[in-house]
């Protein structure tokens, strides 16, 4: 990684940490497609190593929002989801996978913009949970599912329950990718070289999580998911 590189991914980074962590979804969809760009090799392990530390701080500093039952019912899901994952991140090349991160990006942040109003239940919880670990450990997305499914609760139980369920749900990925042998050096050596930047931009989230215009910045976060997923399945 050259220090041109390094600088860019840091500011992206520190950029999407900051937008998740006030919004409750955004860095998977922003940052994705731009692993996918520098080197898809990158995906998932680096994406997963670096949202560790991301929802735990969101998780511990709204912690009384947590959705309990709900996240149980998800990561119930989530972890045999995890499996099915696996078994795609096996089956791709590394231009598939640029296609499957550019289309699944595409696909699940225009559910998040026109998915009808509903009340989510254990079945609902279960699927989400289900279809998250899949795309997750195949690719490092799952925010959108997740956000579907509170979209309706207030902004901490929205931030606290996705981040509780992507921290257990990316242990159980990595663990699993792990003994697959999926885990290399240079993924974790990047991942590493970047926690500052995740770091920076969730603190920055701190201080103006309570006060931003939820709405409108999670609209943008969308919108730029669509055209940078679709320039990376056209790469691909």
């Amino acid at each position: 990684m050259t220090l041109s590189v390094f600088l860019l991914l840091s500011l992206l980074v520190g950029g999407a940490a900051f937008i998740q962590g006030a919004v409750g979804i955004g860095f998977a969809l922003i940052m994705a497609p731009v692993f996918g760009f520098f080197d898809a090799s990158y995906l998932p392990v680096t994406l997963l190593i670096l949202m560790l530390p991301l929802n735990f701080l969101v998780a511990w500093r709204e912690r009384e929002a947590i959705d309990r039952p709900g996240a149980s019912w998800i990561t119930a899901g989530r972890f045999f989801g995890t499996f099915l994952g696996m078994a795609v991140l096996v089956a791709l090349s590394v231009r598939q996978l640029e296609i499957t991160v550019g289309l699944l990006t595409i696909l699940a942040a225009l559910i998040a913009l026109l998915a009808p109003p509903f009340s989510p239940g254990r079945p609902a919880a279960l699927g989400v949970g289900l279809f998250t670990g899949v795309t997750e450990t195949a690719t490092g997305i799952g925010g959108p599912p997740l956000a579907l499914l509170y979209q309706h609760a207030p902004g901490a139980v929205l931030r606290a329950t996705v981040a509780t369920c992507f921290l257990v749900g990316e242990l159980i990925s990595l663990a699993v990718l792990l003994v697959a042998g999926r885990v290399g050096t240079d993924q974790l050596g990047a991942a590493l070289t970047l926690v500052p930047a995740v770091l920076a931009g969730s603190w920055l989230s701190r201080h103006v999580h309570a006060r931003i215009n939820g709405p409108a910045l999670r609209l943008a976060v969308l919108i730029f998911s669509i055209v940078s997923g679709a320039a990376l399945v056209l790469k691909g």
